[in-house]
């Protein structure tokens, strides 16, 4: 079944998750997990196309994920060095336009670079939004809007702020929110997600480490979403 009564959601959230794990039970290192995770990307971004997905925001690396191991995070910075920069061809290919939120200027220049090159090379595309979430925290984007509010409206206008209004002035601005959110691996926590934009969010939780996520498995979570009633408080 595809997207052609707007049952499906026309924006998810995807926390991949599982990437060690499944690495770990296999014997593989943790760098080859975070591997097979990634190229999990490019698929995902397909059956989004398919299924009338028009919005995905991929939960890539947090706030938090700067406190693992050094090795491991030496790894993923030259991931994701190569997978914005040498790799961008794929993405590209995907006619994807691609937008990064987070705190980029925590990452080297040259990581820095290539993100700046690879949104501008998919600033024209439209036919799908893919939002990737790098040093990324919800806590720490609340903050941050909550100083550039207070830095750029006055006391009276700050009293007679409204959520959209606020809204604006978040990393995600004038990006819809996630109508559904699907983390892999089976833990069911938030960890820090889009905390603002997924209030009214449906959650699903497969117990299915990320590398090993399916389109079959994708559809059925977008088939159980069309089946709810989404209520918002009504």
């Amino acid at each position: 079944m595809k997207n052609n009564q707007t049952k499906y959601p026309q924006s998810i959230g995807i926390i991949i998750d599982g990437n060690r794990r499944w690495a770990s039970e296999r014997g593989l290192s943790v760098m080859k997990g975070h591997k097979f995770g990634y190229d999990k990307l490019k698929e995902v971004l397909r059956w989004a196309r398919e299924f009338g997905i028009s919005t995905v925001y991929i939960y890539a690396f947090s706030t938090e994920n700067w406190i693992r191991k050094k090795e491991e995070v030496a790894y993923l910075m030259k991931l994701f060095l190569r997978t914005f920069g040498q790799g961008a061809g794929a993405l590209i290919k995907e006619k994807a336009r691609i937008r990064f939120v987070g705190q980029i200027g925590r990452f080297s220049p040259a990581i820095r670079m290539v993100i700046k090159k690879l949104e501008k090379a998919t600033a024209n595309f439209f036919g799908i939004n893919f939002i990737i979430c790098l040093s990324y925290g919800g806590r720490a984007e609340i903050l941050e809007a909550v100083k550039k509010v207070s830095s750029e409206k006055t006391k009276e206008e700050i009293s007679g702020l409204t959520e959209e209004q606020f809204s604006q002035f978040l990393w995600t601005a004038g990006l819809p929110d996630p109508q559904l959110v699907i983390r892999t691996s089976g833990e069911i926590r938030t960890s820090n997600f889009l905390p603002w934009q997924t209030v009214y969010s449906e959650w699903f939780f497969p117990k299915t480490y990320w590398p090993d996520f399916t389109k079959s498995e994708f559809e059925s979570i977008l088939e159980e979403f069309s089946k709810r009633e989404i209520r918002r408080g009504r």
